[in-house]
């Protein structure tokens, strides 16, 4: 790490506090650390300069990453107290944290330079989707195998899908939703429709 490398695990922590929502103490290590090597390899100043979309940025992506957890641990307890089931708010609030940790190689050319420091050209750009990185991520720093198969959160990417998994691609529509129509007065879908791009 060199003098000006930014102390990502500090910003990490400070951006996402629902990280210290998560009990297990080792999934909490892997969430930032999953978070530091996706903002190292991708070349990034500061986490809050990734942006939520290649073309929102009114909205960064820990605001989104925010939302998506919240949704889904109070889904998870409606889930629990109201219907009975057993999910696993850990697995849901480290799946939903990382969920769009991929942004941080995907985004990289969707920025002003002045957010970027030197981006690791075998990472960052977007061959990979983020939803697909960041399962790589989460592989890579030894996430429980639930954590990684909640990540891939777009249609078709993982056929049988856990109950927590559910929950995370629920709370990405719905913050997703949230933001498309507060930033650009537009649901996901339409955003979808009209550029073309896949969007979480």
């Amino acid at each position: 790490m060199t003098d000006e490398t930014p102390d990502y695990a500090a910003q990490v922590r400070e951006a996402l506090p629902e990280i210290d929502d998560i009990e297990d103490e080792d999934l909490r290590e892997q969430v930032v650390e999953a978070w530091t090597l996706g903002l190292d390899r991708g070349g990034w100043r500061d986490v809050r300069d990734v942006p939520y979309a290649w073309n929102i940025h009114e909205v960064t992506n820990v605001e989104h990453v925010r939302g998506v957890t919240r949704i889904a641990a109070k889904s998870a307890e409606e889930q629990r107290d109201f219907h009975g089931a057993d999910p696993d708010l850990d697995v849901i609030r480290a799946a939903c944290l990382l969920h769009d940790v991929g942004k941080c190689y995907e985004y990289v050319d969707h920025v002003d330079d002045e957010a970027l420091l030197d981006p690791d050209p075998r990472y960052a750009g977007e061959t990979i989707p983020h939803s697909i990185s960041g399962y790589a991520l989460a592989h890579e720093v030894g996430c429980p195998m639930a954590v990684q198969r909640a990540i891939p959160h777009f249609l078709g990417e993982v056929p049988d899908r856990t109950l927590e998994a559910e929950l995370v691609k629920s709370a990405n529509s719905a913050s997703s939703n949230a933001i498309t129509q507060s930033a650009m007065g537009i649901t996901l879908q339409e955003w979808v429709d009209k550029y073309s791009q896949t969007s979480d």
